[in-house]
């Protein structure tokens, strides 16, 4: 199947898209589309890029469906990101034409073609009101380039075909069971790959999107409660920030689903989840932008399992490698090792990273293929079910120990002296390396570095106790919402330099 083949318009009357105040049904939402693919046709030779830079709007939504449909390669650019990031993304995609809304567009030092929402937009899509055949493409083409967040300025562009789009969608719905009676809240970017597989999970199987851009917590909520939202998805920085709510006059009553991906959860926000709504179904995951989305835990493992990350997906192949490409024992540690249709087909014009992360699947695949090696460092249970260990090399060497800096934070969240903490190793003769934490105190209070060794010490090892404790107000964000370890990590290294 192609994203252009999601049968927008079989759901007839039904509410597709709401963006406040503004409604869209599937009639309207085909209609919409299929008038502004005509008119891009005119503009676009197929295989040309053309990226749409706006909040979540349901312009925003229609631009990115419109420009598949006309044979184009659709690029997302995240709405937090500024001129120079965006101006990167522009020129390493070689986009031919910028679509957007006008404060955004008018920050750009770079001629290119746009289209800005509103006038622009509504008199281009008025051009062919009732739509032209598309062009036909196959399920293997190029459809999207989504960029990963980065610190440096320079995010790499990960080449998504239609099928792994559709295939991500159909995946997501049959292990989340979602219907067509749900109202999904989409409150994460559509740059992210989390964020996006939202609405067309949504667009797949009939349900509702429920599209905002939320300043404070209380927004998400306040969404939850006024469209009654079934499924509710989320990173680990916003479920610290929703669990710090009341939730007051059954505002989550109407939660079926809660879902979490783009870091660990801790055991604590777990249990509280849980216990805060009992009527939802919580499903941790892990993902990575190249293969979309990678594993997931039974909801009813949520309690008993909490440090686990689950299997594999529908339509994904998952191993845990030793470095010379063997399988690794029960328990023992190795590299991730994603296979199958989800595959990304490697990265935007950069052969040299690509061929470093994508090679050909092990022997023992099923699929074939190529496969993604993730960096991210797991083994595979005596139970059968993964568990995370590290991201690529962050593990850290204390005293004799491999530490898990997961395992770090997680001591200091238990505590619950910490809200959000990242966790990093630091040169040290003594012990190897000694732990550095960066830590916010609920409420962004000023934190006390004594109490919380003292009460890590009551649940955690010698070793896992951090040796220096930097407080801050709050972590710092990637745009897709994820604690920004990378530059946390060159202002430690510019610190201790």
């Amino acid at each position: 199947m192609r994203v252009d083949e999601l049968h927008l318009g079989s759901r007839g009357g039904d509410t597709a898209l709401i963006a406040g105040e503004r409604h869209m049904d599937y009639a309207d939402l085909e209609r919409q589309v299929a008038a502004l693919a005509a008119a891009l046709a005119d503009r676009l030779q197929p295989g040309d890029r053309a990226a749409v830079w706006a909040p979540k709007r349901i312009e925003t939504v229609v631009s990115l469906l419109a420009i598949m449909r006309a044979g184009g390669i659709a690029i997302p650019i995240n709405p937090v990101l500024k001129a120079p990031q965006a101006e990167h993304i522009l020129r390493d995609s070689g986009a031919v034409l910028l679509m957007g809304d006008a404060s955004r567009l008018n920050t750009l030092s770079v001629p290119i073609p746009s289209v800005v929402f509103g006038e622009d937009w509504d008199a281009m899509a008025a051009q062919h009101p009732s739509g032209s055949a598309q062009r036909v493409r196959r399920r293997a083409d190029l459809a999207m380039i989504l960029y990963t967040s980065g610190s440096t300025g320079r995010p790499k562009g990960v080449m998504l075909s239609h099928e792994n789009l559709c295939l991500g969608a159909e995946s997501v719905a049959a292990y989340l069971g979602t219907q067509a009676e749900d109202r999904i809240l989409v409150p994460l970017p559509l740059s992210f790959d989390y964020g996006l597989n939202q609405v067309l999970t949504a667009f797949r199987q009939g349900a509702r999107a429920v599209l905002i851009d939320y300043l404070l917590p209380r927004d998400v909520e306040k969404a939850v409660a006024s469209h009654r939202i079934t499924q509710l998805p989320g990173v680990p920085p916003l479920w610290m920030q929703l669990d710090a709510l009341s939730w007051d006059n059954g505002a989550g009553d109407s939660l079926r689903t809660l879902t979490n991906t783009g870091g660990h959860m801790p055991e604590r926000l777990t249990r509280a989840f849980v216990a805060r709504f009992p009527q939802a179904r919580l499903f941790l995951m892990y993902g990575l932008t190249e293969a979309f989305r990678s594993a997931y835990l039974p909801p009813d493992l949520a309690l008993s399992k909490p440090h686990s990350i689950g299997s594999a997906i529908p339509n994904a192949e998952l191993f845990v490698l030793r470095a010379d490409g063997t399988e690794a024992a029960p328990d023992e540690v190795g590299e991730l090792v994603h296979c199958g249709p989800l595959v990304a087909q490697g990265y935007w014009n950069d052969p040299e990273r690509t061929a470093a992360r994508f090679r050909p699947a092990p022997a023992m695949s099923r699929y074939g293929g190529m496969a993604v090696w993730s960096g991210d460092r797991m083994r595979r249970g005596a139970d059968s079910y993964l568990y995370f260990e590290a991201r690529g090399d962050d593990m850290i060497k204390a005293s004799g120990n491999r530490v898990s800096p997961n395992e770090i934070e997680e001591a200091a969240q238990a505590t619950g002296l910490v809200s959000e903490a990242a966790a990093f190793g630091v040169a040290d003769e003594r012990t190897g390396q000694a732990i550095h934490l960066f830590a916010a105190a609920p409420g962004g209070t000023g934190g006390d570095t004594d109490s919380l060794r003292r009460a890590m010490m009551k649940g955690a090892p010698s070793y896992m106790i951090p040796a220096t404790v930097e407080w801050r107000e709050s972590l710092p964000r990637t745009p897709n919402g994820k604690i920004d370890r990378v530059a946390l990590k060159q202002e430690l290294e510019v610190a201790v330099a």
